[in-house]
C-alpha cells in the first residue's frame, strides 16, 4: 500500500462533492447502520469515488473514535476527496438536515405535546428503520467478511453485545486483538479476492492510493488549536455574557464532556445523558428521552443528535431570563456545536497518520477485526430496533454473565410487525431506496395510524 500512486488534493470538484454530500445527509435515516449503507452505495458502488477496502478501512478508524461514526467516516471520505474544504462541507452538510429537522421537532414537541399526525408518522418510519437497518448488516456484511475467521468475528461481537451486554469499547479491543493474531496466521485477511470486495470500475481513490497532505508536528499543532478554541469559545462568550450558572454554560460543559466518552455510538452514551437530564440538571421529565430518542430516530443525521433535543426541552423550561424560545434554539445550537466539534478535530488530527499507517499488515489486520465487530454492532442495533418498535414491553433477564433483553410476546405491535413486512419487502424484493422505503412506509403509518385513532 505504502508504494501506491498518491491522491490529489481535489480527486473531484468541491461543487460535485457538495452535491453528493447533500443527497446522502437527505437519506441518513436509521442509525449508523442506515448512514453507513447509504454512503456505501452512493460513494463506492454507485460513483465509483473511493474503494471498498480504503471506504472499510476508514470505517475501522472512525470506530474507534468517540462521537457518531457514520459522521466522521463522511468527514474523513470528505477530506480525501477534497481535503480540509471536502472534511468540512461532508461533515457539516452530513448533520445540517438533521439539525434542522429535529429543531422543529422539538419546537412541535414543546409547543404541542402528543398529536396524533405525527404519532402516525412514527408509526411508519420506526418499522422501516428496522427494513434499512437489516439491509445495512447484509451489504456492509457482504463487503467486508471477506474470510470465515472474520465471519466468525463478526459472529461474537454480536453474541457479546446482545446476550452478554458487553461494553462496546471491550468488544472493539478484542476483535482488534482477534484480527491481529488471525492476520499473523492468515495471510490472505486482509486481501480477498478484488472480484470479493470490489467488482465494479476503478474507483477515483483506489484501495492503494495515499493521500497527498502529510503529517507534521506544525500541522498537528495548528489543527489542535484552532479546533480546542472553536470548541469552547462559545461556551466561554455564554460564561462572560450570562454568568457561569448560566443553563448554556452548564449544557456547553456536559455535552462537551459527553462528546468525548461516547464510544460506541449514541446508545453507549445514552444512559448516562438521561440519567444526568433527568435526575442531576432537571432538563427532562422521565421517560422524555425515550420520546426525543424516537425523534431522532426518525430525522436524518446521526441519533446523538437527540442531545439537541435534551438542550431544547431543558432551556426552554429554564430559560435564564431569556425568552423562551430564544433560549431553547441557542441551546440547541450550542450543544450541537460541542457535540460534532470534536468530531472534526479528531479527523483532521489523526487522518494524516492513520493514512501512513495503512500499508502496516499488523494494523491492517487488526482493523479487519474491528470491521467485523462493526458487522456484528449493526446487527445488535437491528435487534435493539426491533425490540423497541415492535413491542410494547419488554423484560430483561440476568443470571451470570447472561444478560439479555427479550420482548413480551403479548405486547406485539401488530401495526408496527406489518409495516415492518413492508419495508423488508421494499427492500429486498423491490430493491427500492431508503429516500423512497421511508416515504412509503411514513405514508402507511399515517394512514393505519388515523385509522386506528378515528
Amino acid at each position: 500500500m505504502g508504494t501506491g500512486s498518491r491522491t490529489t488534493r481535489d480527486v473531484i470538484s468541491l461543487r460535485e462533492a457538495a452535491r453528493a454530500w447533500f443527497a446522502i445527509s437527505l437519506q441518513t435515516f436509521g442509525g449508523p447502520a442506515g448512514q453507513i449503507a447509504v454512503m456505501q452505495r452512493t460513494l463506492v458502488d454507485e460513483k465509483r469515488w473511493i474503494g471498498q477496502q480504503r471506504f472499510l478501512f476508514a470505517l475501522s478508524y472512525c470506530t474507534l473514535l468517540p462521537g457518531p461514526e457514520a459522521q466522521q467516516l463522511a468527514t474523513y471520505v470528505g477530506w480525501l476527496l477534497n481535503g480540509v474544504r471536502g472534511a468540512l462541507v461532508a461533515g457539516i452538510l452530513f448533520i445540517l438536515p438533521g439539525v434542522v429537522a429535529l429543531l422543529v421537532l422539538s419546537g412541535i414537541y414543546v409547543a404541542h405535546g402528543d398529536s396524533p399526525l405525527v404519532e402516525s408518522l412514527f408509526l411508519g418510519l420506526a418499522p422501516a428503520v428496522i427494513a434499512i437497518v437489516v439491509q445495512a448488516v447484509v451489504r456492509v456484511g457482504r463487503k467486508g467478511l471477506g474470510d470465515p475467521a472474520l465471519v466468525a468475528v463478526a459472529v461474537l461481537s454480536f453474541v457479546a453485545l446482545t446476550l452478554f451486554a458487553v461494553p462496546f469499547p471491550a468488544v472493539v479491543a478484542v476483535a482488534a486483538l482477534l484480527g491481529w493474531v488471525l492476520g499473523r496466521r492468515i495471510p490472505t485477511l486482509t486481501h480477498p479476492p478484488r472480484a470479493a470486495v470490489d467488482d465494479g470500475p476503478v474507483p477515483l481513490i483506489s484501495d492503494d492510493a495515499l493521500h497527498s497532505e502529510r503529517p507534521s508536528t506544525r500541522r498537528s499543532a495548528l489543527v489542535l488549536a484552532i479546533g480546542l478554541t472553536a470548541w469552547f469559545a462559545p461556551v466561554a462568550l455564554a460564561a462572560v455574557l450570562l454568568g457561569r450558572s448560566s443553563i448554556f454554560v452548564d449544557q456547553g460543559l456536559f455535552f462537551s464532556g459527553a462528546a468525548v466518552v461516547t464510544f460506541g455510538g449514541a446508545y453507549a452514551v445514552l444512559a448516562y445523558v438521561a440519567q444526568q437530564a433527568v435526575s442531576v440538571y432537571g432538563w427532562l421529565a422521565p421517560g422524555e428521552m425515550v420520546r426525543g430518542l424516537a425523534l431522532a430516530e426518525t430525522t436524518p443525521g446521526p441519533l446523538v443528535m437527540v442531545v439537541q433535543f435534551v438542550a431544547f426541552v431543558g432551556a426552554y423550561r429554564a430559560p435564564g431570563g431569556l425568552d423562551p424560545w430564544a433560549a431553547a434554539v441557542l441551546a440547541a445550537l450550542l450543544t450541537t456545536w460541542v457535540t460534532f466539534v470534536p468530531c472534526f478535530l479528531f479527523i483532521l488530527l489523526g487522518a494524516p497518520y492513520v493514512e501512513r499507517l495503512r500499508g502496516n499488515r499488523d494494523l491492517a489486520a487488526a482493523l479487519a477485526g474491528i470491521t467485523a465487530a462493526v458487522v456484528g454492532v449493526i446487527a445488535s442495533l437491528a435487534v435493539f430496533f426491533s425490540l423497541h418498535t415492535l413491542f410494547a414491553e419488554t423484560a430483561r433477564l440476568t443470571s451470570g454473565p447472561l444478560d439479555v433483553e427479550y420482548p413480551l410476546l403479548g405486547s406485539l405491535e401488530w401495526p408496527s410487525l406489518a409495516i415492518t413486512v413492508l419495508g423488508c419487502a421494499l427492500v429486498f424484493w423491490r430493491g427500492w431506496s431508503v429516500l423512497r422505503t421511508l416515504g412509503a412506509c411514513a405514508l402507511a403509518g399515517v394512514v393505519l395510524g388515523l385509522a386506528l385513532a378515528a
